[in-house]
Parts: structure tokens; C-alpha cells; sequence
């Protein structure tokens, strides 16, 4: 497909990282001319220097023939004015990143109207996020597919988890609740898994599953914990106002520190059943003070990735059950993962962020050909979870999967049948009208027979 991207900002470049190597045409649009070198010299891309909602800039990069505009600078106004003119210059698409909360409702009321395919707040969308992680204390993350029938889930083999030391074919014998174990980090090393593969403590386990399931499975390995009551969050900005909104809205009790006086008094305006402190976020006595020894979970929300980093540290160190830290920076993210801080979730809004709209174009190529429905990148992008639409017969469909030879590194993680959702073994057979769930180390796959040998 044909795709403009308009700003190139942290969240920009993620999104153009990530479609980058995927046989689309890509052409960036910024004002800054540096920005613009050196992302043209790292990927195969065109690109213009220009104010991206101008119609002369926007004809120089073809968006007449576009298939999507992606329209993501810092500036609301900016990003709707651009979508509004690729729409009149003949773009199919067009996907615009707005931030400021008093748009929220008009904009999505407007959508239809500014020819907006989609709407993107990336401080609402890392605030969702991070209400699922303390709604589900023992999951680090979960990802949805088949409309929400098939979870993809994250958790940590802790001390007395009755995973460790047991290998996928031991456990398949010995559990009543079926998942299927997909994925598994050891440190820098990412594993698909085979039956004999053995479990360690601290490994990061990456496993499918139904929404029924997943307690059950939980349970039986000793994984269910006590709910997260207790939330202290550092910084009031976007993300920490959206996310003490939706947590006082569930009884959940919030405190919310914010160093700004005037941000804190106007925070306590509109968040009636949150207690506002104002002081230093990070400022180890003024958490001691506020009760952080106490706390069930801890959200680092700073502008600032260091200040973050330090602060969810002394959190782990002040066992606080759950900490979860937002960063911008992705070299900073894999030295927090390095650093193995206790309990620690990390969130980057650029990866939340362009795992939707991502989602989105895999879904407009699936109507134009690609069985593509669903792609996610885990583990620092070393894993593709992609969903597949089995449109048209193939030779390898109804036989047992046993009998079939599957690319190395690749694994059918879920079978969906009729809103059904299967946990394959070697008996299982693939048909027409089914989704299946691919769980792979390599990229670039297009369509479900491309796993196979």
C-alpha cells in the first residue's frame, strides 16, 4: 500500500519503523530537514520537507494515490487540518493523532463527517493500558485478538509458581486449564518453544488463551494475586489524569502527586474522589510521607524517563507489589529491562501507539488481499503475533497439524471456529473460514500457507 506519514516525532518514527521492510511505499512528511536525512538515509523511504497540511506539499508526495495518511505531529489542530486536506486531494485513508482531552467527544461525534478513519489519543490509549495492568495484578500484558475471543498474555514464572521447572509436556499433563505456551524470554533470549522445553524461574512467559481460561490457568499455577487496591501515581500530566479518572471510577483508591501548584489544584478540581498531592514526585522523603510503604502499585508518570526510572527503583526497593513505569525513550527501555527492577512493568506510548495503527492497515490490507487480520511486536519487536483469515482452500488445510512441517520458529497458537476458540495439539486441522493465531521469530509473512515448509 500506498502510506504517508506526517511528523516524524517519536511516535511517527515508530510507526514507520515498524511498516518499514513490509513491501509498502512509504513517504514521510516533516519541517524538520534533519529529521528528514537521516530517516531517509536508515530506511527505503521518500521524502519531502514541508508543512504537512499545506495541498502543494501534500500533492509533491502523491497523496492523491494514497492508501493511508497518517497524520501524527504534536499539534491537534495541525494533524486534523492535514487529514481534512488529503481527504480533498483524494487520499483513501486517513488516521489523525489528537491529543487535547476537550476534543475527546466532538472529534469522535466529527469523525465521519472530517473523514477520519481513525482517531488516535496516545495519552488515553498508554492510560487504558496501564488501568489493564493493575485491573490484572498478575499480568504484565495482554493483547486482544479474534474481536476480544483470544487473549495473548504475559507473566513472570516468580518463586513458587508451579511453572518453574517443568517442561510444556509435563505441564500439558499435569493442567486442567489448556493455554498454549507460545513465547518465552530468558534475558536477551526470545525461545518458540518446543515440548521439551523446561521453565525457569524469572522467565517471561508469553501464552493464548480464552477470557475464562486464563483465571482458571492462574489459579492452578499459583499465579492469582490479592486485587491492587492501594494506587500511588507520580505526575499529573495527560496520561496520570486519564488514568486516576478511570481508577477513582472503579473504587480504586488514588493518590496522585504532581510537582506543578497549579496543575496539582486544577487536577483536584476535576478528580473529586482522588487525593491531589502537590510536591516533587520523586523526592524519596515526600513518598516515604504520602504512604508509599503502603501502596499496592506504583505509576511513575513524569516527563522526564530518568526521573521515572529512579523512582519506580526505590518503589521496587520499598516493596510496592506492582510498579509500572512510562518511558519515551527506547534505549532507556532496554536498560530498565536489563536492570530486572522488581515487579516493574514498563509502558512506551510510541509502541501502544503504532500497535494500533498498525492493526488498523494489516485490517485494510486483509480487504484488499493480505489474510493479515492482526499484528503485534513483542519482546523489543523479536516476535510477530499475526492473526490470519483462512480464505481459500489449500492442500495443507484439513490434514493434522502433526502431519504438516511448519517454518522453524513458528507456532499455530489458536485455532477460531465459529466463534470457537481451539487450543491446537497435533490432531487439530486448520479450515476454511478459520482464524488462526501465528506466534514467529521471522517477518514479513503474508498469508497463513507462508509458515509452512
Amino acid at each position: 500500500m500506498k502510506i504517508v506519514i506526517i511528523g516524524l516525532g517519536t511516535i511517527g518514527r515508530t510507526i514507520l519503523k515498524s511498516l518499514s521492510g513490509e513491501g509498502h511505499t512509504l513517504t514521510i512528511i516533516d519541517e524538520d530537514q534533519e529529521i528528514i536525512e537521516s530517516l531517509i538515509e536508515k530506511y527505503d523511504v521518500f521524502g519531502i520537507v514541508g508543512n504537512g497540511a499545506c495541498m502543494d506539499i501534500q500533492y509533491e508526495a502523491d497523496v492523491e494515490n494514497a492508501d493511508i495518511v497518517i497524520a501524527m505531529t504534536r499539534n491537534d489542530e495541525m494533524n486534523i487540518l492535514a487529514c481534512l486536506v488529503a481527504k480533498k486531494v483524494g487520499a483513501k485513508n486517513t488516521i489523525a493523532r489528537v491529543r487535547n482531552p476537550d476534543y475527546n467527544k466532538q472529534i469522535n461525534i466529527m469523525k465521519d463527517d472530517l473523514g477520519l478513519a481513525m482517531v488516535v489519543n496516545p495519552e488515553k490509549e498508554t492510560a487504558n493500558e496501564i488501568f489493564n495492568l493493575i485491573n490484572l495484578p498478575s499480568v504484565n500484558t495482554i493483547e486482544h485478538f479474534a474481536k476480544g475471543r483470544v487473549l495473548l498474555v504475559e507473566v513472570i514464572a516468580e518463586r513458587g509458581c508451579l511453572l518453574i521447572g517443568e517442561t510444556l509436556i509435563s505441564l500439558g499433563k499435569k493442567l486442567s486449564a489448556k493455554v498454549l505456551i507460545c513465547a518465552i524470554q530468558r534475558g536477551d533470549d526470545v525461545f518458540i518453544p518446543s515440548g521439551n522445553f523446561r521453565i525457569e524461574e524469572g522467565d517471561r512467559i508469553h501464552f493464548t488463551s480464552d477470557n475464562k481460561t486464563l483465571s482458571d490457568f492462574l489459579s492452578e499455577v499459583n499465579l492469582v494475586k490479592s486485587p491492587l487496591r492501594n494506587i500511588m501515581i507520580a505526575g499529573g500530566g495527560r496520561i496520570g489524569f486519564y488514568l486516576a479518572e478511570e481508577l477513582s471510577k472503579k473504587r480504586f483508591r488514588v493518590k496522585l502527586i504532581e510537582n506543578n501548584r497549579n496543575d496539582a489544584e486544577e487536577l483536584a478540581k476535576h478528580l473529586a474522589h482522588v487525593t491531589v498531592i502537590c510536591g516533587n514526585e520523586t523526592q524519596h522523603d515526600l513518598l516515604i510521607e504520602e504512604g508509599i510503604e503502603a501502596m499496592d502499585a506504583f505509576v511513575a508518570l513524569t516527563s522526564i524517563d530518568e526521573e521515572n526510572m529512579i523512582a519506580a527503583m526505590f518503589a521496587g526497593k520499598k516493596n510496592v507489589r506492582k510498579t509500572i513505569t512510562h518511558l519515551q525513550s527506547e534505549e532507556l527501555y532496554t536498560i530498565l529491562e536489563e536492570l530486572g527492577v522488581r515487579h516493574n512493568v514498563t509502558v512506551l506510548t510510541s509502541h501502544i501507539v503504532a500497535n494500533k495503527v498498525i492493526s488498523y492497515i494489516r485490517a485494510l490490507a486483509n480487504s484488499r488481499g493480505s489474510n493479515v487480520l492482526t499484528l503485534y511486536r513483542l519482546v523489543n519487536d523479536k516476535v510477530e503475533v499475526l492473526e490470519f483469515c483462512v480464505k481459500k482452500s489449500e492442500k495443507i488445510y484439513d490434514k493434522p497439524l502433526k502431519e504438516l512441517k511448519t517454518k522453524d520458529n513458528c507456532l499455530i497458537a489458536c485455532i477460531i471456529r465459529n466463534n470457537k476458540v481451539i487450543i491446537p495439539n497435533g490432531n487439530s486441522k486448520i479450515k476454511l473460514g478459520d482464524n488462526v493465531i501465528v506466534v514467529t521469530t521471522c517477518r514479513n509473512f503474508d498469508d497463513l500457507t507462508d509458515i509452512f515448509n
